[in-house]
């Protein structure tokens, strides 16, 4: 068709998505998912797959996600890969950035497409970017406050988002685990998926764990389950009476969102109570935090975090090395662990702590996600060396650590 004065060339294409970070770096994109606006932290996530349940882990709280593999969505959304307890309380990511637009899904398994999933999640969302060059920002000046904002029409009060962007306090010093956890205790009975079979269900437990919910994953608890445990889910401000008078052979912590010493405030009472029982105790994640914080050790904000798939950790307990699923944004310092606290694992990218240990009493935890969902499996063998300190405790026969 000839061009016309009225028929231009080419038209610039009008965002309708925005980042704006609290610098007032300003990052234009198409939208998609719900519309309105989110201020939160920004990380990046360097997982290939399981973009579902990365933002439906309530770790991720408080956060919007940088996908750094390019093509997500491809595959769309079903009911069973979600990781919060509770979807309607939609606890996760409150945002999301893709490099490419999201095509139609092409998977067996899939339910609704992205788009649709993430408008129903309230999760908003911005396509269209160079998410390399968001990820070497993070890296080079660390996780930035931001505000992402959708709106189909392309009209932003560019100003007042970027106030917001500044003004938002950040992470440090937030209990989101408060916004995230059970409402009320619970019996968790579900198995681990089988492929062709779906989820099996507990129907004979030959032990009782309590976890405590500050943000779990529905993976964990799947595989405390699978390995014979009748899983009662506690929300996290449950006092330590309360849940020894339910008689546990064992108690997890549960990973979740936010500043570890903010939720500390009135875990670290509980778990430093707890720990009197000589009860068996495992914690994961922010649980790994907290469980330091109770034994005298410290916690630090880190610079860019770790979000993936694909770390790399050295278990000292072993020599072995495993890869992992990660999603921290605060760590354990090792060098303030006391005597008697043992440093079990280690981040090979950064020598960060990853695991610790009681000398000499059943309790450890760990920094990374042994349950995966997603990623690699290499250290779901933790669940069973919690189990196994629940059996040998009762006097039973010990499982083998890797099956």
């Amino acid at each position: 068709m000839a061009t016309t004065a009225s028929t231009p060339a080419w038209a610039n294409e009008k965002p309708t998505a925005l980042l704006v970070l609290a610098d007032g770096t300003v990052i234009e994109g198409r939208g998609l998912g719900a519309t309105g606006s989110a201020v939160a932290e920004v990380c990046f996530n360097t997982a290939l797959t399981g973009y579902q349940e990365i933002l439906t882990d309530p770790s991720y709280a408080g956060q919007i996600v940088t996908f750094t593999f390019p093509h997500i969505g491809n595959i769309g959304t079903n009911d069973e890969d979600i990781e919060d307890l509770n979807p309607v309380a939609r606890a996760g990511a409150v945002g999301a950035v893709f490099k490419a637009d999201v095509t139609n899904p092409s998977n067996y398994r899939a339910g609704v497409g992205l788009d649709e999933w993430l408008k129903k999640r309230g999760i908003v969302a911005l396509s269209g970017i160079d998410t390399r060059a968001l990820t070497a920002l993070i890296r080079e000046k660390g996780m930035p406050n931001a505000v992402i904002a959708h709106a189909p029409d392309g009209v932003f009060d560019i100003d007042d988002l970027k106030q917001r962007a500044a003004a938002w306090s950040g992470l440090i010093g937030l209990d989101l685990a408060k916004e995230v956890t059970s409402g009320q205790s619970s019996v968790w009975r579900e198995t681990p998926w089988v492929w062709n079979e779906g989820f099996g269900e507990q129907a004979e437990p030959t032990m009782h764990v309590v976890a405590i919910d500050y943000g779990v994953k529905r993976n964990i608890l799947r595989l405390l389950a699978g390995l014979g445990a009748k899983v009662t889910v506690v929300p996290a401000k449950t006092g330590a009476e309360e849940i020894l008078a339910m008689q546990p052979d064992g108690i997890f912590l549960s990973n979740g969102p936010g500043d570890p010493e903010a939720t500390g405030d009135y875990a670290v009472p509980v778990i430093q109570d707890l720990l009197k029982s000589d009860i068996p105790v495992f914690g994961i994640c922010l649980g790994h935090q907290m469980l330091a914080l109770a034994l005298g050790g410290k916690t630090a904000k880190m610079h860019q975090g770790h979000h993936g798939a694909n770390h790399p950790v050295k278990d000292h307990t072993t020599g072995k090395v495993e890869i992992v699923s990660m999603n921290h944004g605060f760590a354990v310092d090792a060098d303030s662990l006391p005597s008697g606290v043992e440093e079990t694992h280690v981040s090979l990218f950064d020598g960060s702590n990853c695991g610790i240990t009681l000398t000499g009493r059943p309790v450890f935890s760990v920094q990374h996600h042994p349950e995966a969902s997603p990623g690699p499996q290499d250290s779901h063998y933790l669940f069973r060396r919690f189990v196994n300190l629940i059996r040998a405790k009762r006097g039973e026969e010990l499982l083998a650590e890797r099956a």
